[in-house]
């Protein structure tokens, strides 16, 4: 592996890039051209462009990409897509470029990079190469978030068509019409020999720093060696729609310190009864299930004042 230094002057210097795009993603289809416009404007020299328009084809376009050896792989979609990329190029000797092409773009957020395509493509002229933490649910790695509860039956309700309209604000509404079936579940973390239980409808995992777009404390980062693990609300639906609301309407997350949290490098979580997880957007794996964290696990193309750990 080169160094971060030796990483970046590369690809300020060589502009060898290669870009795939989730055509099938919020924004992918629409912004597809106007991505690959941008890169050549960049002075990017293209090994390979890549539209998939069937996300289970992703690790086969993937490793075609990185059969040219670029030294920037620039991906275009929603968490999910992300999330999958990550594993795929998590300790290999490639920049991950990220195009926030999604619904609620929490990675991209955790990176502290612009929204808009424009901004995102300039930071990979403009940015440098750091390192920053992979999140693993059992087998399985995670860039930003893992959570089980109302969210995973959200996952599987809400409408495409819904998200394309709506954005971030598809998901509390999907979760109003969720919420009054269903039935609050315990759940137990075990961190480091202590364990912690709690009744409620709704539990994250977080490696990164946002969930549906809004912040998730204002001290966590995805770059600090431990995942962070809350509830929203309790057993009690109203106050988990009530919590909800005040989160998505204000952005007022407390501190770490303030905060009902549980931290910690590595998690073992418990529920009753058993529980799907939702992975970055994706119904993967049950519980019981052991989460860690990875420093350092996956190279990333990032603004200049991103805190570098």
């Amino acid at each position: 592996m080169r160094s971060k230094a030796e990483h970046t002057a590369a690809i300020h210097e060589n502009r060898k890039a290669a870009v795939i795009v989730n055509t099938k993603s919020r924004r992918g289809r629409r912004r597809y051209a106007e991505v690959l416009r941008l890169m050549r404007a960049g002075g990017f020299r293209l090994t390979g462009v890549h539209p998939v328009t069937d996300p289970a084809r992703l690790r086969d376009v993937v490793a075609r990409a990185l059969e040219q050896e670029p030294d920037l792989l620039v991906v275009g979609g929603g968490d999910g897509t992300l999330s999958s990329s990550v594993r795929y190029v998590a300790g290999r000797d490639v920049a991950l470029g990220v195009l926030p092409l999604g619904t609620t773009n929490n990675f991209a957020r955790s990176l502290g990079l612009p929204l808009d395509l424009a901004g995102a493509v300039s930071v990979f002229s403009e940015g440098k190469v750091a390192d920053i933490d992979l999140g693993m649910c059992g087998d399985r790695p995670f860039a930003n978030l893992a959570s089980f509860g109302v969210s995973v039956e959200v996952a599987g309700t809400v409408r495409p068509w819904l998200k394309r309209l709506l954005g971030r604000a598809a998901y509390p509404l999907t979760a109003l019409t969720v919420l009054p079936g269903h039935r609050p579940f315990r759940a137990y973390i075990t961190v480091d020999g202590k364990r912690h239980e709690l009744l409620t409808h709704q539990l994250n995992i977080a490696n990164g720093r946002f969930h549906g777009g809004w912040q998730i404390a204002r001290d966590v980062s995805i770059d600090n060696r431990r995942l962070v693990a809350y509830q929203l609300g309790s057993g009690k639906r109203v106050r988990l729609l009530g919590e909800t609301l005040v989160r998505a309407t204000t952005g007022r997350w407390r501190s770490l310190a303030g905060g009902p949290f549980v931290t910690g490098q590595e998690m073992l979580l418990e529920t009753d009864p058993p529980m799907a997880a939702d992975i970055d957007g994706e119904v993967r794996l049950r519980t019981p299930l052991l989460v860690r964290t990875i420093p350092n696990g996956v190279r990333v193309m990032v603004p200049q004042e991103f805190e570098d750990r």
